[in-house]
């Protein structure tokens, strides 16, 4: 099957908490980025329109088949909710005319447009505002935030424009995989609530992706695909998986990934037994406090609402085994391995984290066997699995 050329980055690039797990320092982040990844979707043409000094500096400083995807303007979007009558015009010109040395250059991706969470009926005017854009020498894509504007009229209205539709993987709307135009632009928000880019996505649900990328690029031209989830470098991780998982990536990618889990587990390691420490020398070593070195309060709130009759516990030297519900658990205290099978914990075990049933167990066994346990996991939690498993 042929498929077209698929490029993959994050949406924006200047994050401050990116330094650690992502960039080495503060100082010339775009430098380090292009390092990485062939295109970015830049995020701040959303707020206000781009200088001309700012998108001359974009082409001076990127290398030669970089591609830049630009937000238009929300002053068109959202101030003015994408009303013909509100002027949009000659808003509309005014972008096209500073982004156009991009295209010239041959580093313009695509123009998102990104719609407010507006329904059908309270804006029955999208054909005539896709009309304002010069969709026949641009490439745009549509973001919609309402799930009314899913249906074949406004799909024919894109296809009838070649501009393309904006896929996402976020709580609001269904991942529909729909295409356009002859390019493709997926974002990924992440699955978290408030907000949804607080989010780490976990491989299994990469690979979910991989078919439905593939799929999309045998149908066109070429695939944009941008992470939203910029919070604590998550956006880069998940983009560099989903590079390599695709198998569009190089070595490159590989030992930048490495650095990153590496950055993260010491991190994790380093929090851990810091916290405990801390604890044990306040003499307040109670297990709830404890446990929350390994979960927020909203999940130890979650565990401690778990009746005590729903958990059956057996605790040797060896080994902890219980059912919370209908879930199992296994802690191995001699190879320091934990294996679990629900769907929280499956996307918290790259960050090493505990779900409410892990929790709840703690919780129940006696206190001076969980410390143990707890003080162990903490004090060597680099030489701990965490394993899903199911059944």
């Amino acid at each position: 099957m042929s498929i077209g050329k698929i490029l993959i980055g994050t949406s924006g690039w200047s994050y401050d908490d990116w330094v650690g797990p992502f960039y080495f320092d503060y100082k010339n982040m775009f430098s380090q980025y292009i390092e990485v990844f062939n295109t970015v979707e830049v995020n701040s043409t959303f707020y206000s329109y781009p200088t001309p000094g700012l998108i001359r500096g974009l082409i001076r400083s990127s290398p030669r088949y970089f591609k830049f995807s630009l937000k238009l303007p929300r002053l068109i979007t959202h101030k003015k909710k994408f009303n013909p009558k509100m002027g949009l015009k000659s808003d509309i010109d005014r972008f096209i005319e500073l982004v156009k040395p991009l295209r010239e250059k041959g580093k313009l991706g695509a123009i998102l447009v990104q719609l407010p969470p507006v329904s059908m009926s309270e804006a029955p005017y999208l054909s005539d505002f896709l009309d304002l854009l010069p969709y026949d020498n641009f490439p745009f894509a549509v973001e919609f935030r309402n799930e009314s504007w899913l249906n074949e009229e406004v799909l024919d209205a894109l296809k009838d424009r070649n501009i393309a539709y904006c896929i996402v993987d976020e709580p609001l709307l269904p991942p529909h995989t729909y295409v356009t135009a002859d390019f493709s632009y997926i974002r990924w928000h992440g699955r978290g609530q408030r907000p949804w880019y607080y989010y780490l996505y976990t491989e299994e649900e990469l690979k979910e992706w991989v078919p439905r990328v593939k799929e999309v690029a045998s149908k066109v031209k070429v695939v944009y695909g941008y992470f939203n989830n910029h919070f604590r470098g998550f956006a880069p991780k998940n983009a560099l998986q989903m590079i390599l998982l695709l198998g569009i990536g190089h070595f490159g990618h590989e030992f930048k990934l490495k650095e990153i889990d590496k950055y993260f587990k010491e991190k994790a390691i380093e929090k851990a037994k810091k916290s405990f420490e801390e604890l044990i020398a306040r003499g307040e070593a109670d297990v709830g406090d404890i446990l929350l070195i390994f979960m927020n309060e909203k999940r130890l709130e979650r565990a401690k609402g778990i009746p005590n009759s729903e958990v059956k516990l057996t605790i040797t030297k060896e080994y902890v085994k219980a059912r919370v519900k209908e879930y199992f658990i296994e802690i191995d205290l001699t190879n320091r391995r934990i294996t679990h099978n629900c769907a929280d914990w499956m996307k918290r075990i790259e960050s090493k984290r505990f779900c409410k049933h892990l929790g709840k167990i703690f919780l129940v066994m006696p206190k001076d066997v969980a410390l143990k346990i707890l003080q162990d996991i903490a004090g060597n939690i680099d030489e701990w699995e965490f394993i899903y498993e199911e059944g």
